[in-house]
C-alpha cells in the first residue's frame, strides 16, 4: 500500500481555532510541559500531528524530523497518553544504551513508568518483568538483539504482544538497507509489525531519511488495510554554524586542537573514525593540559556512563569518541562537535553533527578530512559485507551437522574470523536460513539464495554516499543546504552562517609549538604483541589426529614482543599505511624499509628490556609472500645495525592461501606453508642462543607462535617477536 504523504506543518491539517478547542491537544500539551518542565512549552511543527495520528486514529506513523526536534517528546507523550485510555504498555525499539537511559530517565520526569532491558542490566529484568506483569510499566525499551533472543521471544514477547499499546522503532532507518551490518536484527522488526494485534499503532523516528529510504520504512509498516502516513518536516538546524578545514596532514590536525580547543564553544564531541586514533588524540590533548576522555566500542559500559555523564556537567572539555557515541546522546547545550576524519556519508556525518546545538542557540561544527579517509571507508564497508561464499561455506557446514555446531566448532569448518562469522549468523537467522537454540546453531530447511540485487544496490549507494561527503568537503554551496537536499529536503534554504556562506570562522594557523607538541604526541614507537598461548580449538579437523593442541609450554611459547605501530595509528601507522598501499592496478608495492622507518625500529630495540636471555645474537626473517623485498630489508638492515647474526628467512614451501580467517585456518594454513631451514636449526642447536624472529606485517601471531616454538624446541633460549606494522 502506498504511504500517506502528510505535510511538516499541523496547520495544514488543524486549524490554530480548532486546536484550542481538541480536548486531546490541551491533554497532550500538559504530558508536554510536565516532560520539559517548561510551564508554557508549545508543540513543535508536526509533533501533534504525530500524536494525533498515533493516540485519536491509532495509524502507523513514519516521523523524519531533525536532530532536536523532539522525537522521543511524541514517543513517550503517545505512551501516556494511550495508557490513559487503556491501552497496554509501549515497547520502544531502541538501539543504543546511550539512548535507552536518556530515554527511561526523561520518561520519569514526564511521570511515564520506563524501564530498559538490555544486556549490561540483567540482573534487573525480573523486577522488570514482575513490574509489567502488575501493570506498573508503561514504556519498555529493549535493543534489536532481544527480538533475536530466544529467551525474549518465547517469555517476553507472547505476554507482551496482546497487550501491547504502542510499538516504537528509533532510528528507523536501520530497518531499512542501511542496517544489515549496524544492526542486522533491525531486519527482524518487519516480522514482528506484522504480527501485531489489529489497531496497535507503530511510531518510526529518524532524522536521516532521504525519500528512498522513508519509502522502504512505511511499505514495512504497512498493511493491508491501513495506509501509513509520512510526517516529513525540514532538516536544517539553524543552531549549528558548519565548517570544513583541509589541513596537510594529522599533525597539522592535532596541531589545529592543541591550539583552539579551548576557543570552541562548551564543551563538545572530537569524533574519529578508528578506535586507536580516539585514544591517541585524546593522550595528546591531556598531555597539554586538556580535560577529555576516550569513548570508543572498547570502553567498559560502566566508564561508558561515567564518560557520558562528565561531558553533561561539563567536568570535561570533550569526549574523543568514535560512532559508539552517535545516534540517541542528549546534550542540549553541547557547543561543538569537530571530526577528526570524514564519515562515510553525508548522512551520518549529519547524524553525528545532530549532538550539537540541540537546546543552544549557537554550535560549532568542523570537519578536518584527512587523506586516509577513503581507505577507511573502503575497509569497513568491506569487513561488514556478507559475500555468497563465504554464506554457502556456513550452511553447507550447519547442513552436514543436524544436531547444530557451536560457534567454536563451526569456526573450524569455515575460514572467517569470529567477527565476520558472527554477523553473517545474524544475518542468515534474520533471514530465516539458520536458527539458534541455546550455544547450537542449525540449518533450518528452509530455502535460502545470496541477494545480490540487494548486496549490490547497497554496495552502489554507498559509493554514492562516499563521493557525496567528499563533494561536500569542497562544495561552494551551502553546507546546511547541501546535508539536507542529501536528505531530500525540499525545503532547505543556505544557513547564512556556515564558511561558505559567510567565509571561515575558525582560526587556520598551527603554531610551530603545537605541530611538535603534535609530533612527539605521536611518535612513540613500539606496540607490545603478546605471544599466543594456547592452539586453536578444530585444529586437528583440519590437520589431523597429530596436530597441536591445549596449552603451550613454557619452553614453546615466544616471549612478548614488538611491532613499530599499528596501520590504524596515528604517526608512524600512516607511514606504514602508505608503504603498504597498492598500486593503481592494485597491486602491492614492495620496496626497501625506508630509513626513516628503520631508524625507528633501531629505537624499539635499543628501549627493549630483554627476558633473562638476554639481547638477540641472532635474526631470522618470516617471509612476505606480499612485499618479499621488504622482509627482507628489514632482517638485513636489523642484523646489521645490531651487529647481529643474519640467520636469513624461514622457508616459504607453499603459498599461505588464508589472509584474514580465523585462527584455526590460520594456524594450520602457518604451519603447513613455513619451514624452518635445517641450517638455521643447527645454529641454534649449537649456540642455545636468543633468536629475534622478524616480520612486515603481524595479523593473527600464527606465523610468529608456530615458527618460535620450533627454535625453542631446537634449543633457542628465547624468541623475540618483531614486526614492522601490526594490523590492529
Amino acid at each position: 500500500m502506498n504511504p500517506q504523504q502528510s505535510a511538516s506543518s499541523p496547520a495544514d491539517l488543524l486549524h490554530t481555532d480548532s486546536l484550542q478547542a481538541d480536548p486531546l491537544h490541551a491533554e497532550a500539551r500538559e504530558v508536554l510541559r510536565r516532560l520539559t518542565g517548561v510551564a508554557d512549552a508549545e508543540f513543535h511543527d508536526g509533533q501533534y500531528e504525530a500524536i494525533r495520528a498515533l493516540v485519536a486514529d491509532r495509524a502507523r506513523t513514519v516521523v523524519v524530523q531533525r536532530t532536536g526536534w523532539g522525537k522521543s517528546a511524541v514517543q513517550l507523550i503517545s505512551s501516556l497518553l494511550l495508557r490513559a485510555r487503556g491501552m497496554g504498555p509501549a515497547l520502544i525499539v531502541s538501539p543504543l544504551l546511550s539512548l535507552m537511559r536518556d530515554q527511561v530517565e526523561a520518561a520519569s520526569r514526564a511521570g511515564v513508568r520506563a524501564a530498559m532491558v538490555n544486556s549490561a542490566n540483567v540482573t534487573e529484568w525480573d523486577e522488570i518483568r514482575t513490574r509489567l506483569e502488575t501493570d506498573e510499566l508503561d514504556v519498555l525499551l529493549v535493543g534489536p538483539e532481544r527480538l533475536n533472543n530466544p529467551a525474549f521471544r518465547e517469555q517476553w514477547l507472547p505476554y507482551l504482544l496482546p497487550r501491547l499499546g504502542l510499538l516504537v522503532i528509533d532510528e528507523a532507518h536501520c530497518i531499512s538497507d542501511w542496517g544489515h551490518d549496524f544492526r542486522p536484527d533491525y531486519r527482524r522488526i518487519g516480522s514482528l509489525i506484522k504480527s501485531l494485534p489489529v489497531g496497535v499503532p507503530v511510531l518510526a523516528t529518524t532524522a536521516t531519511a532521504n525519500d528512498r529510504v522513508s519509502r522502504d520504512i512505511a511499505e514495512q509498516l504497512s498493511t493491508d488495510t491501513a495506509p501509513v502516513h509520512v510526517i516529513r518536516g525540514p532538516l536544517s538546524r539553524e543552531s549549528l554554524r558548519l565548517g570544513v578545514l583541509t589541513l596537510p596532514d594529522e599533525a597539522q590536525r592535532i596541531g589545529w586542537l592543541l591550539t583552539h580547543l579551548n576557543d570552541l564553544p562548551g564543551s563538545g564531541i572530537i569524533y574519529t573514525l578508528t578506535v586507536s586514533v580516539a585514544e591517541d588524540t585524546a593522550n595528546a590533548l591531556r598531555a597539554s593540559g586538556y580535560e577529555v576522555l576516550a569513548y570508543t566500542g572498547k570502553t567498559d559500559p560502566d566508564e561508558r556512563l561515567v564518560a557520558e555523564q562528565a561531558l553533561k556537567e561539563n567536568r570535561v572539555k570533550a569526549l574523543v569518541a568514535t560512532s559508539a557515541l552517535g545516534m540517541g546522546f542528549d546534550k542540549p547545550d553541547l557547543g561543538f562537535v569537530v571530526h577528526l576524519g570524514a564519515p562515510s556519508s553525508a548522512v551520518s556525518y549529519y547524524q553525528q553533527i545532530g549532538r550539537a546545538g540541540r537546546g543552544a542557540v549557537n554550535a560549532d561544527v568542523l570537519l578536518l578530512p584527512g587523506r586516509e579517509d577513503r581507505a577507511i571507508w573502503e575497509y569497513f564497508a568491506t569487513a561488514s559485507m556478507p559475500n555468497e561464499e563465504q554464506a554457502l561455506a556456513v550452511l553447507d557446514a550447519l547442513a552436514q551437522a543436524p544436531e547444530g555446531l557451536s560457534i567454536t566448532a563451526l569456526e573450524a569448518r569455515v575460514q572467517l574470523r569470529r567477527s565476520t562469522l558472527e554477523l553473517l549468523l545474524k544475518v542468515l537467522d534474520v533471514e530465516g536460513a539458520v536458527v539458534k537454540e541455546g550455544n547450537y546453531w542449525r540449518r533450518t530447511s528452509s530455502p535460502w539464495r545470496y541477494d545480490n540485487a540487494r548486496y549490490a544496490a547497497v554496495a552502489q549507494a554507498r559509493v554514492l554516499e562516499q563521493n557525496a561527503m567528499l563533494e561536500y568537503e569542497c562544495t561552494s554551496q551551502c553546507r546546511m543546504l547541501f546535508l539536507a537536499q542529501q536528505l531530500d529536503d525540499a525545503s532547505a534554504v543556505a544557513c547564512g552562517r556556515c564558511d561558505v556562506c559567510a567565509g571561515p570562522w575558525y582560526p587556520v594557523e598551527v603554531p610551530t609549538e603545537a605541530l611538535q607538541a603534535a609530533q612527539s604526541s605521536f611518535n612513540t614507537v613500539g606496540v607490545p604483541l603478546q605471544p599466543r598461548r594456547m592452539w586453536p580449538s578444530g585444529l586437528d579437523q583440519l590437520m589431523g589426529a597429530d596436530a597441536p593442541r591445549g596449552r603451550l609450554s613454557k619452553d614453546e611459547q615466544a616471549e612478548s614482543g614488538y611491532a613499530l605501530a599499528r596501520l590504524s595509528d596515528m604517526g608512524y601507522g600512516t607511514r606504514l599505511r602508505e608503504l603498504l598501499a597498492t598500486n593503481e592496478l592494485g597491486e602491492p608495492v614492495d620496496s626497501e624499509v625506508p630509513a626513516e622507518l628503520g631508524r625507528a625500529c633501531v629505537k624499539v630495540l635499543a628501549a627493549w628490556e630483554w627476558s633473562e636471555a638476554g639481547r638477540p645474537v641472532a635474526v631470522l626473517t618470516l617471509p612476505s609472500p606480499v612485499r618479499p623485498r621488504l622482509a627482507q630489508s628489514l632482517g638485513r638492515g636489523l642484523a646489521s645495525v645490531g651487529r647481529l647474526v643474519d640467520l636469513g628467512q624461514v622457508s616459504l614451501v607453499d603459498e599461505p592461501r588464508f589472509f584474514g580467517g580465523n585462527s584455526a585456518f590460520r594456524c594450520a594454513d602457518v604451519v603447513r606453508s613455513y619451514r624452518v631451514p635445517a641450517e638455521v636449526l643447527d645454529y641454534v642447536r649449537e649456540h642455545q642462543c636468543p633468536v629475534l624472529l622478524v616480520s612486515d606485517v603481524v595479523d593473527s601471531r600464527w606465523a610468529f607462535t608456530a615458527v618460535a616454538r620450533e627454535l625453542r624446541l631446537a634449543g633457542a633460549s628465547a624468541v623475540y617477536p618483531f614486526s614492522l606494522a601490526a594490523t590492529h
